[in-house]
């Protein structure tokens, strides 16, 4: 029997000769592709085990953790601490950054939202896993604060796992963006989209208008005239962040969330752990990621669980948004978290 479409491990190996890797970064991308294979399955049978609704705890951010969160945040500590690719880890789901003594002379550091969008969880909504690759900073020894503290452009790789009808693996190491399904009749990721590219026309935009009347006058007036100009354009908001990038991707989209109460500047997503991995998939798909002022891979963050707006997908559209709104912000005081 021949296999139609490459293996993630056969693509990965590929890759690596083409761009003259050590073969570590292959490795990385493997054992990820195992943690997504195991959550996948607990996913998938959640509402058999037992491991549906909340855990009765809050995140760093005050967010409801449901079970599934506290599961999933578990796999990836044990599973990526004992691989020795990475000398600290960070999770949304911890105040602080996991050290890695063991892995002292490990030479990337990892960031992730362990399952993105956990408030569908029990709608049986897809969600997803986010990722986010850092070479270390700091010299040999266990992880510091400051290796997470990059902007987004050092990042050597991201990446998601999106949990849906089929499970998909979508990476880039700043080659393009791949895409693999898993097969479960195999247990193998298979290349399903090789170099995705965001389509010119823009067909959908996600963006949660109940939230509307709380947004500063700019942004109201964008997605209005948005609307009136790009007629083709559906609106399609799932509510979990990778599933509707991953949507806007294949299809052209816009990815809107500005911030959701202007006046007291509140953001919702997470910069480390959900903008910069997506902005890099979104920037390496031919799209582009702002927060309203600059591009968001060109924001260092100075916290390790700093918030911010983002507004992605087509990159002429995103680009349109961003000017209306700097030429705007001149006269608006600097927002706190802003450098």
């Amino acid at each position: 029997m021949k296999l139609e479409h490459p293996t993630l491990s056969q693509f990965v190996l590929e890759q690596e000769a083409e761009h003259g890797g050590t073969g570590e970064f292959s490795n990385i991308l493997l054992d990820l592709g195992v943690v997504g294979k195991t959550i996948s399955r607990e996913v998938n049978k959640a509402g058999l085990v037992g491991i549906l609704g909340d855990a009765g705890l809050e995140n760093t951010s005050g967010d409801q953790v449901k079970k599934l969160d506290v599961l999933a945040n578990e796999l990836f500590i044990n599973y990526l601490s004992k691989t020795q690719h990475f000398c600290a880890i960070a999770s949304e789901e911890e105040t602080d950054i996991v050290p890695l003594p063991q892995s002292a002379q490990a030479n990337y550091v990892i960031a992730f939202d362990p399952l993105d969008g956990s408030s569908n969880i029990d709608f049986n909504v897809s969600i997803g896993t986010i990722f986010s690759i850092h070479r270390r900073l700091s010299n040999i020894g266990p992880g510091t604060l400051a290796d997470f503290l990059q902007p987004g452009h050092a990042q050597v790789a991201a990446g998601y796992i999106l949990y849906g009808s089929s499970t998909m693996l979508v990476y880039s190491t700043g080659h393009g963006v791949h895409g693999f399904t898993l097969d479960p009749s195999i247990g193998e990721w298979l290349l399903s989209h090789h170099r995705i590219t965001i389509p010119q026309q823009c067909q959908v935009y996600s963006a949660n208008e109940a939230y509307a009347h709380t947004w500063d006058a700019v942004s109201q007036k964008f997605l209005e005239d948005f609307k009136r100009t790009t007629p083709q354009a559906t609106s399609r908001h799932i509510g979990s962040l990778v599933a509707d990038i991953h949507r806007n991707l294949l299809k052209g989209g816009l990815y809107f969330r500005p911030y959701d109460n202007a006046s007291k500047r509140q953001a919702k997503l997470r910069l480390n752990y959900e903008l910069k991995p997506l902005a890099f998939i979104v920037e390496q798909a031919g799209g582009y990621a702002t927060d309203g002022q600059r591009n968001i891979l060109d924001i260092t963050p100075s916290q390790l669980h700093q918030k911010y707006p983002m507004i992605a997908g087509n990159a002429a559209i995103v680009q349109q948004y961003e000017q209306k709104y700097v030429v705007a912000a001149r006269s608006l005081p600097t927002p706190s978290g802003y450098q």
